[in-house]
């Protein structure tokens, strides 16, 4: 199973958080997200298939994450867990650890925000730059 979620890049991008890393719907980003890559998604946690959205409440789901922009590309690996609701109507978001909450789709992830290279972090950065998430499950 592949989805593929369009999404923008933002001028306050900063790529900098060592635990999570977060796509949001929101048009809007302030220096505090560092975290987020990509603003103005098309889905969002809630929007997921509920096909896919079982498979990844599965705590033995390894779920691999691809962000695509222009000609960069990152990926992270995942785990699910039966603690994910994905029930957030704006937001995706990666997590290091195993915290979880209605943004969480996945736990456990091998690389954060701040583990972007910085020059796919300058794309990300500019307004005009189209990317997107990739997430895999097998």
């Amino acid at each position: 199973m592949k989805i593929e979620i369009p999404f923008k890049g933002h001028k306050n991008i900063l790529s900098l958080h060592k635990k999570t890393i977060e796509i949001t719907k929101d048009d809007k980003l302030t220096v505090n997200g560092d975290c987020i890559v990509g603003t103005n998604s098309s889905l969002a946690c809630a929007d997921l298939p509920e096909k896919f959205k079982k498979k990844i409440q599965n705590p033995t789901t390894e779920i691999k994450f691809s962000i695509v922009a222009d000609e960069h590309s990152f990926s992270i690996r995942g785990k699910g867990s039966n603690k994910l609701t994905l029930k957030h109507t704006n937001d995706i978001v990666l997590r290091k650890s195993a915290f979880t909450c209605s943004r969480t789709i996945a736990i456990n992830c091998d690389k954060a925000s701040d583990d972007i290279p910085r020059n796919m972090v300058k794309k990300l950065q500019d307004p005009k730059t189209s990317g997107k998430l990739v997430i895999e499950i097998k």
